[in-house]
């Protein structure tokens, strides 16, 4: 195997089976072949064409690199005060890391009503306690319009709502496909315009493959092409991709978006569909909410934790799961997605012989419990 570093694809031919490539440190460029060629291009982080986005102090992060220049910035400079911009999951674990590793003051921002976007009102509104909990100051709903700057250094954020003196700026606007390559070369593009691929794996040409951040997959509940940006799916999708290139049979055929994360004392998971998601899908559905305890209530190190069902009308069969609790919940969510993935509806979730012992749960688990609410709604108790 030949593997060339500080080496950029500029352009490929998948007809001619060529790719341009430039050498980064000598500037030269050449052309090579291939049979098969395999586009593991992923994402980048999504900046904002924003007036001072480029000013020292200011980082978006997704790739290590940004991360550790981040954290060189931190150590040199000693910021009092940072502003996140964004409320997913690399937002809310960078405010908490700010606050409760490094004693900064945090203010984080967000365009939308409510942070996690992907978790239902209801359920972010836990989260967000949560983090206010711990001294971030909390601007939701909120649009950024740019950044003011000194000496080619960040000094404050400028919102709608006004101006935030700051000492750093953190971006957590998500990120998007890397699929210029594949554009460019007359590959078939897919939602939020990442590569389409089919269950195996392959593009729209038959000699070029596409797997990881930068290429789309099917949403389990829907059927409808779906794109997410998750190690996990990554993951999947190398797999089957490398045994495809290599005359083998696997497929992918497609995922539900399980995702967990843990914001100060709470664990956070979500699979399938939300209430948003579930309604622009057009299903007919019905959720329910439980307020519960980790274990047994009478067992030491009970904690709090919220579940919440989706079920659709008339069949009854799941469509989506949310959790936020203490220790113990998140996992919980992977009954709810092995639920969803087999079809089950909530009478099966109901019927499952679950584990118990005090420590781990209650007689009844927290899910069934919840499924048991979402029945009542669905018909059957």
């Amino acid at each position: 195997m030949v593997v060339h570093v500080r080496h950029e694809v500029l352009s490929l031919d998948p007809g001619a089976g060529k790719v341009k490539v430039r050498d980064l440190e000598t500037g030269r460029e050449f052309a090579d072949g291939f049979d098969k060629l395999l586009l593991a291009t992923g994402a980048s982080p999504v900046v904002p064409p924003l007036n001072g986005a480029k000013a020292d102090g200011i980082f978006s992060l997704g790739v290590l690199e940004t991360g550790i220049a981040a954290r060189k910035f931190i150590d040199q400079h000693r910021p009092r005060h940072a502003v996140v911009i964004g409320g997913g999951y690399i937002g809310l674990e960078m405010a908490e890391a700010f606050a409760c590793v490094r004693g900064i003051k945090v203010t984080l921002i967000d365009k939308a009503p409510q942070v996690m976007s992907t978790f239902d009102p209801d359920m972010a509104d836990h989260i967000a306690e949560a983090i206010r909990g711990i001294g971030t100051e909390l601007r939701l709903g909120e649009t950024l319009l740019g950044f003011g700057t000194e000496g080619g250094r960040v000094r404050s954020v400028i919102t709608e709502g006004g101006t935030i003196p700051t000492d750093m700026v953190i971006m957590g606007l998500g990120v998007r496909p890397n699929s210029q390559l594949a554009e460019e070369a007359g590959l078939k593009l897919s939602v939020r315009n990442a590569i389409a691929v089919d269950e195996a794996m392959a593009t729209s040409h038959p000699a070029v493959w596409a797997a990881g951040d930068c290429a789309s997959t099917t949403h389990l509940m829907t059927g409808k092409p779906f794109w997410v940006a998750l190690g996990t799916v990554a993951n999947k999708m190398g797999r089957v991709a490398g045994i495809s290139m290599g005359g083998g049979r696997a497929f992918l055929k497609g995922v539900l978006g399980t995702a967990m994360s843990k914001h100060c004392a709470y664990e956070v998971a979500r699979t399938g569909l939300s209430t948003r998601e579930a309604e622009d899908a057009g299903f007919a559905f019905q959720s329910a909410v439980i307020k519960t305890k980790t274990r047994a209530g009478y067992y030491p190190g009970a904690e709090s934790m919220h579940v919440k069902l989706l079920g659709e009308e008339g069949t009854g069969r799941l469509l989506g799961g949310q959790i936020v609790g203490g220790q113990g919940s998140a996992k919980r969510v992977d009954i709810i997605a092995t639920a969803l993935a087999a079809g089950m509806t909530v009478h099966d979730l109901i019927d499952l012989d679950l584990g118990y012992a005090p420590p781990f749960s209650m007689a009844w688990d927290p899910v069934q419990i919840a499924g048991r609410e979402l029945m009542k709604k669905v018909g059957g108790e």
